[in-house]
């Protein structure tokens, strides 16, 4: 179909991109190489992308530059969601002592729109503009429990169901039957499903029809995550939360 098929070297541009972003930096022959692409071909793209000032090269090291930073905090500006909860978020960190996430899905994929800390936290990888696949996290799965199947059948097939860790949901029929039981419980679990010894519990924000437009959590340590802290305790604090932020967006 005409229009639909991708420019090619704007689409190497973004995966040349990309794998900077994850290995932190490289040189022209290792992306070469991970990419599969002549280094001549490589070499054009990283220059142009450095004249552009979206990459900077440190002696024969390319990395991406603050260029993005700019990008990617006016795109996160313009989620009403982001303003509105942002306070909500940091006291419930504060209230907790643990992180307190927020959550959207785009693409298909969960991306951490702001991340709190409190005053006990541990240091985890999680930070704003991380994605995840969807199923990983409790904050997705209260976000795939609020919507309808069909979308949500749309989103694992073009992403699957990617194991992270031991206790990741691989399964699709069994991914469905927990998302059954967020929906009648008001939320969701996270027992060591993206990060081995981490529990979450996650909570949803939704619209007046009652579509999930984000998500909050807290997380924390499976240690003091236990007993009636994670199966009650935390839950209380981020429905209340999740139901300040969903009464603020309705008369905002």
């Amino acid at each position: 179909m005409a229009g639909t098929a991708p420019i090619k070297a704007v689409k190497v541009s973004f995966e040349l991109i990309e794998l900077l972003r994850e290995l932190d930096g490289a040189g022209v022959s290792e992306v070469a190489q991970r990419l599969d692409k002549p280094t001549s071909t490589v070499h054009d793209h990283l220059r142009t992308l450095e004249r552009e000032e979206y990459l900077i090269k440190e002696g024969d090291t390319y990395h991406v530059s603050t260029r993005f930073l700019q990008l990617g905090d006016q795109a996160r500006s313009r989620k009403k969601v982001f303003k509105i909860a942002r306070p909500e978020i940091n006291q419930l960190a504060q209230t907790s002592g643990e992180h307190a996430n927020l959550m959207i899905e785009e693409h298909g994929m969960g991306v951490f729109l702001y991340r709190s800390r409190g005053p006990d936290a541990v240091q985890l990888d999680t930070h704003a503009g991380m994605r995840v696949p969807l199923q990983t996290t409790a904050l997705g799965k209260t976000i795939m429990a609020n919507r309808p199947r069909e979308e949500v059948e749309a989103i694992l097939d073009r992403h699957g169901l990617p194991q992270v860790t031991d206790s990741t949901i691989t399964d699709r029929e069994e991914l469905f039957e927990v998302l059954e039981e967020v929906r009648a419980r008001g939320y969701a679990y996270d027992d060591e499903e993206r990060v081995k010894g981490m529990r979450c519990v996650a909570a949803p924000i939704t619209d007046e029809e009652g579509y999930a437009i984000a998500a909050v959590s807290v997380s924390g340590p499976k240690s003091r995550m236990r007993e009636q802290r994670f199966t009650e305790e935390v839950p209380e604090q981020i429905l209340r939360s999740a139901n300040v932020v969903e009464v603020n967006l309705t008369y905002s």
